[in-house]
């Protein structure tokens, strides 16, 4: 009974406002539950409400004295009243923040002032055991007050119910008590056909007129419904339905009816005695044709059958429905249109059919036409009648020739973009009202003088054409929009600005413009110009004059010019400026004059030569500053910076230190940018030789960004790289959430060694979204550069995988490559028909239930099943021919084609100014919304191997012969490189320093042997698996460098030959993977030059220190991997440096290698093998500080040995020294 007073206190409240649903204070109500009566309507409940201002329908609201009931057994008492909604509350004052509340609903109640006691009303609810509230007031004006107020609600009466997506399975019986009730909106429930609670005993309503029962999954019509004689709307959609009862025929006052989203082929006869019905809805169902009872529905004036099964359109049957003037046919399988007779049609206006597979359409029988729409079909030839158009839309065809005729002298639209045309329609021309013309992307060589003179155009779109000039201007013309981008002219009209006064915006990028036409012919201009994108053209210094003609300026975009200096005294007559890109050009400075535009919030000028910082810190709306990959070498700031200030990006200035307090200065800032710092632990060799990458994101003109970037060059074992890109559309809580967690699951399915690890990758981060996930979406592409896993010995794999409007493309050979599939009802003609076949709702605007032009995503689970996570999942081998891939999100490459990217960037060195290049290309071509690229370049080639086997040999250092082979031990630097079982414990190896595999030294066992050395391999070619495990930490506590006292101490002489860092000692060990021919293995008792003893812990390993070669080679890699037995190790990376404790930085002359080598596990796990992983730092190998004496009598007595077996061995043939160097 509680659940039944909460519904009825929701309808009571609807009777308040039909869209508004109650405050969240008394929603919560639902979901607790207290001391009620079972009769009553007033409920009670205890939790901790709400402050009073989130109740956003508080009426009035106060404390006053209050007594329950008609009669004197209650006493008076101070309580809070709220009179909010259609509702009384009346809480304790003393618990109103922790006690329970009364809610009185007042709706069909009273309001009455009381004789006995000045200035008090009593308040009764409706009903046989109606409850009463006495409430005492101060004054007057306040009884007053509140009685004409609750007096409003009282008169009230219950019409309008909304229980929506409420799970309900049945009817609540509360509803019955007001027969008031008008519209019920039960949408996304579960209701019921037959049983008690049914959809039957919705016929109790006498007054009920609009019901919604869609998506209810009902599978049959309630027939019960047909009973409801008063309905004038119903909704019932998606239900399932295959066919209609002949009953209903019985609502005779049915004037809207709604079956969208059904199986229905068919309409009963009966449907024809509804000589009200107005508005049918019959999208999304299986017809293959008109139904012939439309023609009895004589006031039925439009057919809504988008997304049916229609092959066929007789317009001749449309002439015996002269009571239709609309008809929408979109998203069917029409393949013919025309009309079997010469008679003609009077009354169709408006026609869709859009989406459809039309050849060719002839619709010059519907003389009344207004606006048709017929995008996205195969149109190769248009024919329709101009007596009556106004609109024109056909975009996305293939036409070669539009015929209209009368000339349309009412047509004001015409949109013939994405076609074949060479030429502008004559009757276009002598469209004497035509304000709006978009002919861009078609095959136009030459514009007529007359539309361009045109004295009503005001939108010209002739963009991506092959326009080599434009007609001259003679007279003064309306013109707004001018778009001309993407063509072949060298110059623009000399009296365009002159003649065009109302000219707003012009967007001349990606031409050949060597100048620009004068704005002005004396003194003062009369330019009226805004907007002005000219990006991408051959301008230079000359053409910054004209721009003063030009005060109004708003947003000027000159990026990819020419341009070698801005003058001073041009830039401060352009006071109005608010945005500026000068990206691309060859500036050295930004003039300070750009202190006059005081209006201005974003500068954009990367990829300049600007060596010092613009003073634009003084500005006071200034938002966004782009000085990214220049010359900067110091910012002078002022002490404060504007507090408008949100994003400053400085990567790409090599030159450029900040100091801490720069950087304090900038802590305010939402978004700063700048260059990590180099770390001491990371090592140039671990920075991969075969890709880099740069990254850019733009917001345009949004308020935020929606468009996250992954970007992993070093991922797994080292030598893979994970690169992805998320866009949320309108929210950018998903793309990070994706950008945050997504590498993690990778790599969790990669460790499955499952084949559909990409699948599972997009599913597994689908599911993690969880209640972010559930009606927030986001499109995402992912790429892993990878070792094929069923063949380690091969070379780089390209795995891309993607769900939505996110692409990759590769460039192979200068061409692009497309490695992803567009998921958007647009463009993949399968997903719009598994979308229809599910009986998804398509918008006009080609939306899934008007949410989102995707088809799969990750995130919005609601829309399952039409929204579904599967990705598209490509895999390709990369070769010597790939230069570099290309990932972007939808606005991207609505702005810009595969070909166009790929040749804006194959020749720029600098990845981050190459990414900076396309989003800055996007904005410059019309790009508003958030834009995102990422370039990533390769360099997969033979020339980058550095195995043994393409001859190339490393003479050994010392008594080392170059001829003799030894083993190279894995690292973790390179993609196949040495990982360390997960039976040691990590508190061996030091987090602050790494190593690389050293070539110098053969294999030891656990008993002292010496193993055969295996081949050298590089990352290109690995080395398949052997069945000895090796194992190479990077770094081991070997000896303490501490003080008696505890402290670390700088001035305690270290061991001779170690280089310690505070408690723990660095060694640094670097690969050398070379190429080596017809070299043979040497007697094991000749590959080890000295049988020096080394120091042996507990478990029997031995741990062997030798000087380390003096030659590195970072290009080389190579080395062994064990999968099954060897984990991943953060700290494997070379030092470079001897990091004091007082923090300053000590160049190393001469580092030692520490290997220690183990053949295999002791089949009984004891003692160290058996003990867990432990991160503590005392867990570690340590040698007590009165052993340190000793260890230097071993490594001196080593080095001596080894110096005497030198001299023993007899002399070599002296080879060739070649080293793997980066030339």
């Amino acid at each position: 009974m509680f659940m039944e007073e909460i519904l009825l206190l929701r309808c009571l409240t609807c009777a308040w406002s039909s869209v508004r649903r109650i405050p969240q204070r008394l929603r919560s109500v639902m979901g607790k539950r207290g001391k009620t009566s079972s009769c009553s309507f007033t409920a009670t409940w205890s939790e901790k409400p709400c402050q009073m201002e989130q109740l956003d329908r508080i009426l009035l609201s106060g404390i006053y004295n209050v007594r329950k009931g008609k009669t004197q057994l209650h006493k008076w008492a101070e309580r809070l009243v709220i009179l909010c909604g259609t509702c009384l509350i009346v809480s304790s004052v003393k618990d109103s923040h922790a006690g329970k509340m009364h809610i009185l609903p007042l709706v069909g109640g009273k309001v009455e002032e009381m004789k006995r006691r000045q200035y008090t009303l009593a308040f009764t609810s409706v009903g046989a055991q109606a409850q009463t509230y006495h409430v005492s007031f101060e004054t007057l004006a306040e009884c007053q007050r509140w009685h004409r107020q609750a007096s409003t609600v009282v008169s009230m009466r219950l019409n309008m119910v909304d229980l929506s997506c409420y799970s309900l399975e049945e009817v609540p019986e509360h509803l019955f008590y007001s027969q008031d009730i008008t519209y019920l909106n039960l949408r996304h429930n579960f209701m019921r056909s037959s049983g008690a609670g049914s959809l039957g005993s919705l016929c109790r309503f006498s007054q009920l007129k609009s019901l919604n029962l869609s998506h209810n999954r009902l599978g049959e019509f309630p027939v019960s419904l047909c009973e409801i004689s008063t309905l004038t709307e119903l909704n019932m959609s998606c239900n399932g339905l295959y066919h209609l009862p002949s009953q209903i025929g019985k609502l005779l006052n049915l004037q809207s009816f709604w079956l969208d989203g059904n199986f229905l082929t068919s309409l009963p006869e009966e449907l024809g005695s509804l000589q009200q019905l107005s508005s049918l809805g019959l999208s999304f169902n299986n017809f293959c044709e008109l139904p012939a009872i439309c023609e009895k529905l004589t006031v039925l004036d439009k057919i809504a059958m988008a997304g049916n099964l229609l092959e066929n359109l007789d317009l001749t049957v449309l002439n015996r429905m002269s009571h239709i003037k609309s008809v929408d046919l979109r998203l069917n399988n029409l393949k013919r249109a025309a009309a079997d007779t010469l008679e003609g049609n009077k009354s169709v206006i408006y026609m869709d059919l859009r989406d459809n597979q039309l050849t060719c359409l002839d619709v010059s029988s519907l003389g009344s036409l207004e606006q048709l729409h017929c995008e996205r079909n195969k149109l190769k030839e248009l024919t329709l009648s101009g007596f009556s158009l106004r609109a024109l839309y056909a975009n996305n065809n293939c036409l070669t020739s539009v015929s209209v005729y009368p000339v349309p002298g009412q047509l004001t639209c015409l949109e013939l973009a994405h076609n074949q045309l060479q030429c502008v329609p004559d009757w276009a021309c002598e469209a004497k009202k035509l304000e709006i013309l978009d002919m861009s992307y078609n095959l136009l060589v030459e514009l007529p003088s007359r539309i361009l003179s045109s004295l009503s155009l005001r939108k010209l779109t002739v963009g991506h054409n092959n326009l080599q000039s434009l007609p001259p201007l003679l007279e003064h013309i309306p013109m707004e929009v001018l778009d001309l981008q993407h063509n072949l002219l060298t110059k623009l009209p000399e009296m365009l600005f002159i003649k065009a006064l109302n000219l707003r915006c012009l967007n001349a990028s990606a031409n050949s413009l060597e100048s620009l036409p004068s704005a002005c012919t004396g003194e003062e201009s009369l330019s009226m110009l805004q907007l002005l994108y000219l990006t991408n053209n051959n301008l230079t210094d000359q053409c910054i004059p004209v721009l003063v003609g030009h005060p109004n300026l708003r947003i000027l975009h000159l990026a990819n010019n020419n341009l070698q200096a801005f003058p001073a005294s041009k830039l401060s007559k352009l006071e109005h400026l608010e945005e500026l890109n000068l990206s691309g050009n060859k500036l050295k400075t930004i003039p300070t004059t750009v202190a006059n535009c005081k209006l201005l919030h974003t500068l954009i000028a990367h990829s300049n030569d600007i060596s010092i910082f613009p003073e634009i810190l003084h500005l006071p709306h200034i938002q966004i500053v782009d000085l990214s990959c220049n010359e900067l070498n110091e910012i002078l700031i002022p002490e404060a910076l504007p507090a408008t200030l949100q994003e400053l990006d400085l990567t790409g200035n090599a030159n450029l230190v900040l100091e801490h307090k720069t950087l304090d200065i900038f802590s305010h800032i939402t978004t700063l940018k700048i260059d990590a710092k180099p770390s001491l632990t990371t090592d140039p060799a671990l920075t991969s030789t075969f890709w880099s990458h740069g990254v850019a994101e733009m917001a345009g003109q949004r308020n935020k960004l929606c468009v996250s970037s992954l970007a992993l060059g070093s991922f797994a074992e080292g030598m893979e790289a994970v690169y992805g890109m998320f866009d949320g559309d309108k929210n950018e809580e998903l793309p990070r959430l994706l950008q945050c967690t997504m590498a993690d699951v990778l790599l969790e399915e990669i460790q499955q060694s499952d084949t559909m690890f990409m699948s599972n990758t997009f599913l597994v981060s689908h599911r993690k979204l969880g209640m972010a996930g559930q009606k927030l979406g986001s499109s995402a592409v992912l790429c892993y550069i990878h070792h094929d896993m069923a063949d380690p010995t091969s070379t780089f794999s390209l795995t891309v995988a993607n769900v939505g409007t996110c692409q990759a493309v590769l460039c192979r050979s200068g061409k692009p490559l497309l490695l992803s599939k567009v998921f958007s009802l647009e463009q993949c003609t399968e997903e719009a028909k598994r979308i229809k076949e599910q009986k998804a709702i398509i918008t006009e605007d080609n939306k899934v239930n008007g949410v989102t032009c995707c088809t799969r995503l990750l995130g919005c689970t609601y829309l399952h099943p039409w929204i579904l996570p599967k990705p598209h999942v490509s895999s390709i081998p990369l070769t010597v021919q790939d230069e570099l891939l290309l990932l972007g999100n939808k606005a991207l490459w609505e702005h810009l084609s595969y070909m166009e990217a790929v040749s804006a960037v194959r020749h720029l060195h600098d990845p981050l100014a190459a990414a900076k290049k396309l989003c800055t290309l996007a904005q410059s071509y019309g790009c508003q919304d958030n834009v995102g690229a990422m370039v990533v370049y390769l360099n997969i080639s033979e020339d980058n191997c550095t195995c043994e086997m393409h001859g190339l040999s490393l003479p050994g250092p010392g008594g080392f012969s170059s001829t003799t082979a030894k083993t190279a031990t894995p690292s973790s630097s390179s993609g196949i490189a040495s990982e360390f079982s997960s039976e040691l414990s990590a508190s061996e190896v030091s987090s602050e320093v790494g190593s690389t595999a050293s070539d110098e030294h053969n294999a030891v066992g656990l008993d002292g042997s010496l193993l055969p050395r295996q081949e050298r391999r590089c990352s290109l070619h690995p080395l398949l698996p052997s069945s000895i495990f090796q194992r190479q930490p990077s770094s081991a506590t070997f000896s303490s460098n501490q003080s008696d006292n505890g402290l670390d101490s700088d001035d305690e002489q270290p061991v001779e030959g170690v280089m310690s860092n505070g408690s723990k000692v660095e060694v640094e060990v670097d690969i050398h993977c070379c190429k080596g021919k017809g070299l043979e293995f040497e007697p094991l008792a000749l590959q080890y030059s000295s049988s020096a003893p080394g120091v042996e812990d507990d478990s029997g390993l031995v741990l062997i220190i030798q000087r380390q070669n003096s030659i590195n080679s970072t290009a080389a890699r190579g080395g062994v991997k064990e999968k099954s037995e060897l984990q991943k190790s953060p700290s494997t990376c070379c030092l470079y440096g001897k990091k004091l404790s007082n923090g300053s930085i000590v160049p190393l002359e001469e580092s030692l290698n520490l290997i220690e080598v183990a053949t295999e596990a002791p089949k009984k796990k004891t003692g160290y093998f058996a003990a867990p992983s432990q991160m503590e730092p005392e867990d570690q190998f340590v040698v007590p500080p009165d052993l340190e004496e000793e260890v230097k009598v071993q490594m001196k007595q080593h080095q001596e040995n080894r110096a005497d077996e030198e001299q023993k061995e007899e002399p070599a043939v002296a080879l060739t020294e070649e080293f793997d160097t980066a030339l």
